[in-house]
């Protein structure tokens, strides 16, 4: 399960490798012509924007690895239970 997870971090790292070369042209020198501060606001706003998207994504993965949990806790004791009839 681990070397899955861990082929499946690095295809995704793979994957968006692209994305890193691009950069806007005239995104940049727009920040750049700003002062310090007006580049530390916007630095920060980035910041800003990027918390939410992050924090559901976290709470979704969280809410998924924990419905897998107790899914397959049911199910090991709904098996354990049959047995137990069984004999």
């Amino acid at each position: 399960m681990k070397l899955r997870l861990a082929f499946l971090t690095l295809i995704l790292l793979a994957w968006t490798a692209p994305a890193f070369a691009q950069g806007c042209a005239m995104c940049y020198s727009t920040a750049q012509a700003n002062s310090k501060d007006g580049q530390r606001t916007l630095n920060k706003a980035v910041i800003v924007l990027l918390i939410p998207p992050a924090g559901f994504m976290t709470v979704g993965i969280w809410m998924a690895q924990r419905y897998a949990r107790k899914r397959d806790q049911e199910q090991c004791e709904s098996t354990e239970f049959v047995e137990l009839l069984r004999n």
